[in-house]
């Protein structure tokens, strides 16, 4: 990850500068890219959202970690961004759309030599098969405007539950719509709904909630843009940990 040279870093921060001043219709902002990994995307399998694998619980290859600044504490997992690439000779045309499935942590590298996810900054370090959709691999990093936008999921909300006899959690994924999800509620048979806090990442947790066990569960979900979304009944009394169950969808 990272560009070659001091120079090119600064020159990338000088544009980013100018992008901001141009910026701001349409609802593009600002950004830099990297990526990392390998071309087959192994290395994007988990990550800081708690996702088991991103593959196979329906984000794909199309995905990326984010700087702090857009991470938000792993409020915004599962969120969805639209990123092209913009005014540098390593462009190429057109678009992609990712998904938030990691963090980019800080560095102790200055912040334009390396250090691209230090905050303030605004950065995306892709997986790699999604950087070469916007710029040429030699570059290392890249300028780029990007926005939010909808996120399309087949089938319905995926609810993986955690836990044992002491606490109980559950992962939420394969989120439509705003894709982050802002709280999450559930509720047994015999009890009324109980608020989860959020464990980390995609992950929520009910500390101590045994009662919730040979109970059927109902789901609560609210995403980052408001909306609320209903599961009733969603697992079985004979639910159990380390299975997954799927509710309605936004």
């Amino acid at each position: 990850m990272g560009c070659s040279t001091v120079e090119a870093a600064v020159a990338l921060m000088a544009v980013a500068l100018c992008i901001a001043a141009a910026s701001g219709a349409g609802g593009w902002e600002p950004a830099h890219a990297t990526f990392y990994g390998y071309p087959d995307s192994n290395e994007s399998q988990k990550g800081a959202c708690a996702y088991d694998n991103v593959f196979t619980q329906g984000y794909g290859t199309m995905t990326t970690a984010l700087s702090t600044a857009l991470f938000n504490g792993g409020a915004t997992c599962g969120a969805c961004f639209q990123l092209q690439c913009h005014n540098s000779q390593w462009c190429l045309q057109g678009s992609v759309t990712v998904s938030a499935t990691n963090l980019c942590p800080p560095s102790d590298k200055p912040s334009n030599n390396g250090g691209w996810c230090n905050p303030p900054l605004r950065h995306f370090d892709l997986n790699k098969p999604a950087f070469l959709k916007i710029g040429q691999f030699k570059a290392g990093i890249v300028p780029v405007l990007y926005r939010r936008v909808p996120c399309v999921k087949s089938g319905g909300i995926k609810f993986e539950i955690k836990g044992n006899k002491y606490w109980f959690a559950v992962l939420v994924y394969n989120v439509a719509g705003a894709g982050d999800v802002r709280a999450v509620a559930v509720k047994g048979q015999r009890t009324g709904w109980i608020a989860m806090r959020r464990n980390w990442g995609a992950e929520w947790l009910v500390q101590g909630q045994t009662a919730l066990v040979g109970q059927a569960l109902s789901f609560l979900v609210t995403a980052s843009d408001g909306r609320t979304v209903r599961s009733d009944g969603v697992a079985p009394a004979s639910w159990q940990f380390g299975r997954t169950y799927e509710g309605k969808q936004f």
